[in-house]
C-alpha cells in the first residue's frame, strides 16, 4: 500500500507516520520511485505498536525506540528478547536504600520467589526492574502498615502467574517470533489498566456479595 493507504487504514496522519520513519520507529518502505514507497501489513501492525507505546504508554520516542530496538533483535532468544523489550519500559522507583522497610521487603521478596518456585526470577534479582519495583512496593506497604506478609504475597503472585499464562497463550497465536514479541510488549501496555479496572470492579462486587448495597 501507498502513505496515503497506510494512514487511511492505521488512522495515523501522513505527517506522523513520516515522523516515526524519521525517527527510526517505523521500517522504511519498499522504494518504488525516487519518492514513493509501499509498506505492507508490517508496517500496519508496527503502526499499532507505536500508538500503543506512545499515546497510550505515554513513553518518550526516546524509549519507544529502545523498546522497539529490543522487539526487532532477532539475535536473542525469544525470552531474553521479550524481556530486554519488557525492561526498557517505564518502572516504578527503586526502594530507598538508607531505609529501614528496604532490607525487610528484599527478604519478604526472595521467600516470596523460593516459595514460588521462581529461579529465574531469583536468579536475575536486582538486574530486573521488575524486581527491584516489587520491592519497593513491598518497602512502601511496611512503612505504612499495610498487611504484606508471604501468604498475601503468594496468594497475589499465583493470580498473576494465571494471566501470565494467559498472556503467553495469546502470544503464541501470532505465526511469527517477531510478532509474537510485539503482542507482549503491546499487552504489558494495553492490558494492564485493564487488569486494574478489573481489580476494582471485582472488589465492588465482592463487596456488594458480602455486605450489600
Amino acid at each position: 500500500m501507498r502513505l496515503s493507504e497506510l494512514s487511511e487504514r492505521s488512522g495515523v496522519r501522513t505527517a506522523t507516520i513520516k515522523y516515526y520513519l524519521r525517527e527510526g520507529l517505523l521500517h522504511p518502505g519498499l522504494r518504488v520511485t525516487a519518492t514513493q514507497a509501499e509498506y505492507d501489513a508490517g508496517h500496519l501492525r508496527r503502526l499499532r505498536l507505536v500508538r500503543a507505546l506512545i499515546q497510550v504508554g505515554r513513553l518518550p520516542v526516546a524509549t519507544a525506540r529502545e523498546v522497539l530496538s529490543h522487539v526487532d533483535d532477532d539475535s536473542l532468544g525469544r525470552t531474553i528478547r521479550l524481556g530486554a523489550a519488557l525492561w526498557a519500559l517505564p518502572h516504578g522507583p527503586d526502594a530507598d536504600e538508607q531505609a529501614p522497610e528496604t532490607a525487610a521487603a528484599r527478604e519478604a521478596v526472595e521467600r516470596l520467589l523460593e516459595g514460588l518456585g521462581w529461579g529465574t526470577s531469583q536468579e536475575i534479582g536486582t538486574l530486573s526492574p521488575a524486581y527491584r519495583s516489587l520491592v519497593s512496593s513491598v518497602a512502601t506497604l511496611i512503612r505504612l502498615g499495610y498487611p504484606c506478609d508471604v501468604d498475601y504475597l503468594t496468594g497475589q503472585a499465583r493470580l498473576m502467574h494465571q494471566v501470565a499464562v494467559q498472556d503467553l497463550d495469546m502470544m503464541e497465536t501470532y505465526p511469527t517470533e517477531s510478532e509474537q514479541v510485539e503482542a507482549a510488549v503491546a499487552s504489558a501496555v494495553l492490558y494492564e489498566p485493564l487488569l486494574t479496572a478489573l481489580r476494582r470492579m471485582a472488589q465492588e462486587e465482592e463487596s456488594a456479595r458480602r455486605y450489600g448495597l
